[in-house]
C-alpha cells in the first residue's frame, strides 16, 4: 500500500533518488516554508510542486493508516539463529 502508492504519485514514477531527495527537502522546508512545494520540487527534480504536494499528501495518509494498525507489521522470521526477541534486543544494544 504505502510504497505502492508513493512510487506512482499523480500517475508519474517516483524513483528511490527522487524520494530520498523529496524526504531530505520535506526536512528543510517545513510547514511554515514559503514557496514550500515549489523548493521541494527544485531539490527533487523533474516534478512539479503539484506533484510533490500531492506525494506529501499520500505519504501523510499512508502515515495515517500505519499509526491506525490498518497496516499490518510484517511477520519477519528470525535469521542466523538468533533465537527470540529478548536475545535479538541484547545482541542490538551491543552494536
Amino acid at each position: 500500500m504505502a510504497s505502492e502508492s508513493l512510487s506512482r504519485s499523480m500517475g508519474s514514477i517516483w524513483t528511490p533518488k527522487q524520494n530520498k531527495l523529496f524526504e531530505r527537502a520535506l526536512a528543510v522546508y517545513d510547514k511554515d516554508t514559503t514557496d514550500r512545494w515549489q523548493n521541494v520540487a527544485r531539490a527533487v527534480g523533474g516534478k512539479t510542486a503539484e506533484e510533490v504536494k500531492k506525494h506529501y499528501e499520500l505519504l501523510v495518509e499512508d502515515v495515517k493508516h500505519i499509526e491506525s494498525g490498518l497496516v499490518p507489521y510484517p511477520n519477519y522470521k528470525a535469521s542466523g539463529g538468533r533465537g527470540n526477541e529478548e536475545q535479538r534486543l541484547r545482541y542490538l544494544k551491543l552494536q
